[in-house]
C-alpha cells in the first residue's frame, strides 16, 4: 500500500496492481484514470463519511470519484467485487459476531 501526503496527514492509496488484478476485469473501462487511486479515494470516502466535494485532492478529482461511485453502483460492480472477495474466503477464516463481555 502507498500513501500520498494531505494537509500534514499520510492518506492510504494502495497502488499495487497484484491486489487489484482480479478486479480489473469487473471495473468497466472508461477513460485513462488511476483505478487504485479511484477505489481508494471512493472507499476513503465512504470510510470517513465525506461529502464527495470533500475529498482529498490527492485521490483524483471528486467529480470523477462521485462519478465512478455512482456508474459502478448502477452497474453492480461493488456487488461482483464483493462476491468475489466472498467467494475467496476460507470457511475457517470467516468473522463470528459475538457480542463484547
Amino acid at each position: 500500500m502507498g500513501e500520498v501526503r494531505h494537509e500534514g496527514s499520510v492518506l492510504p492509496v494502495r497502488n499495487t496492481v497484484q491486489p487489484y488484478k482480479a478486479l480489473f476485469s469487473l471495473v468497466p473501462r472508461g477513460a485513462p484514470v488511476d483505478d487504485p487511486r479511484v477505489i481508494s479515494g471512493i472507499i476513503y470516502v465512504i470510510r470517513n463519511g465525506l461529502q464527495w466535494k470533500d475529498a482529498p485532492r490527492e485521490y483524483g478529482p471528486h467529480k470523477t470519484l462521485y462519478n465512478r461511485f455512482v456508474r459502478w453502483s448502477r452497474l453492480g460492480v461493488f456487488n461482483y467485487i464483493f462476491a468475489e472477495l466472498a467467494g475467496k474466503e476460507e470457511k475457517a477464516g470467516q468473522l463470528i459476531s459475538t457480542p463484547p463481555i
